[in-house]
């Protein structure tokens, strides 16, 4: 068992093409977007292994010798198979929660509990620690903060127990597991998002892991050539929706206009594609004039979601009030309501995207000046996180 403290950090994700088409066998991509959640793992003596999640609320301890002593066989070592339902009711059990609990709160420290008993079977006593973990990702707002939760505390955990190594050397900031290691590390955190989420695709634990673009299609996942790191404003309209209705909302339509929205479905297909060509090139040198197109395919894309019904006054007037900023706008994710992301040219001058976040700022919207394409998960010193992360990781 590691006797230092690990610091780790993972990126949450937007979908920049592809969503909806995606559930219709069509190409989706997935970026790694550069608001990351942080984990401090610290081992300690005292006998205990303690759980805070301070954006949630959520503080809780349990004693490792009584975890000890409960029938934890039901988790076998080394076996990331997903839990069955009966297995998921003996690990409330451990958790000592009620059968019916199933909001994200729960759920959360349903899988921490899951990965810390199944990862920390190989050690020959369950160890004593301490995790806290922040985030500057929202919860529920389809970014992926539930991925970059389970992708930390999985890359956490099996570096703690040397499952894998610390690729973390003398007199580096930071650093990043070998490919050999992620594979183990996005393998747990898909059995971690399972607990969350049931049946999750996989798309949001490989992003957070592996960080840049990959493509997903059918269920295969291929990373991209490392793209450059865009920088977009990213806006959360707060609006709630539920994918699964807008989900049900674009098939019952398919099924009414088959010759209309399969045209549509296959159109956002060619923009995904026309995208992932871009960004190829991109990767090796890019020009203004990419920039130029990447916005004309966010346009073309936002249209096509709009006419599949899953569009939002409140993406309209992101939309609007981007336009009016000369900038491109499109919704990321399920739509109706939600996050927007705009794309933020190179030439773009600082004062011109100020007053762009205020006057979305004034329509009672959230936003952050971010990048997409960012890292995945890494390894971090302490004097390397910004002041502000470490504090809300050193004050809990």
């Amino acid at each position: 068992m590691l006797s230092e403290v690990l610091l780790v950090s993972a990126p949450g994700k937007v979908i920049l093409h592809g969503e909806h088409a995606v559930v219709h066998g069509k190409v989706a991509l997935a970026v790694a977007l550069n608001l990351r959640t942080f984990l401090r793992l610290q081992p300690h003596s005292n006998g205990k292994v303690d759980l805070n999640l301070p954006n949630i609320g959520i503080q809780r301890a349990w004693d490792v010798a009584k975890l000890q002593m409960l029938d934890t066989s039901f988790l076998k070592q080394g076996d990331v198979t997903a839990l069955t339902p009966e297995q998921m009711e003996k690990l409330k059990e451990v958790a000592g929660f009620p059968e019916d609990c199933a909001d994200h709160e729960h759920l959360a420290v349903l899988s921490f509990l899951y990965l810390y008993l199944s990862i920390c079977q190989s050690q020959r006593a369950l160890p004593s620690l301490d995790v806290a973990v922040w985030s500057e990702l929202p919860t529920g707002a389809g970014l992926g903060s539930s991925a970059a939760y389970s992708v930390c505390l999985a890359a956490a955990l099996l570096t703690a127990c040397k499952e894998i190594p610390n690729p973390l050397k003398d007199g580096e900031a930071a650093s990043r597991w070998t490919e050999e290691s992620l594979e183990l590390i996005n393998k747990w955190a898909f059995q971690g998002e399972r607990v969350i989420h049931g049946n999750p695709s996989g798309v949001d634990n490989a992003v957070s892991t592996w960080g840049g673009a990959l493509r997903y299609q059918q269920g295969k996942i291929s990373s991209l050539k490392r793209p450059p790191a865009l920088k977009i404003l990213l806006t959360n309209t707060k609006v709630p929706r539920s994918t699964k209705a807008l989900v049900a909302g674009v098939r019952s339509r398919l099924l009414k206009f088959p010759e209309i929205v399969a045209p549509l479905l296959t159109s956002i297909d060619a923009i995904s594609l026309e995208c992932e060509r871009l960004l190829g090139e991109m990767a090796a040198a890019p020009a203004p004039e990419h920039y130029l197109v990447l916005e004309e395919l966010i346009d073309m894309n936002q249209h096509h979601l709009n006419a599949l019904g899953v569009g939002h006054a409140s993406l309209d007037r992101l939309c609007q009030v981007t336009m009016a900023h000369g900038l491109h706008s499109k919704l990321t994710g399920a739509g109706g309501g939600g996050c927007g992301i705009t794309l933020l040219r190179p030439d773009l001058e600082q004062p011109e995207v100020e007053a762009m976040k205020q006057a979305l700022t004034s329509c009672g919207f959230d936003c952050w000046e971010t990048s997409i394409g960012a890292p995945g998960v890494s390894v971090h010193t302490a004097a390397s996180l910004d002041p502000p992360v470490w504090q809300a990781l050193d004050g809990l």
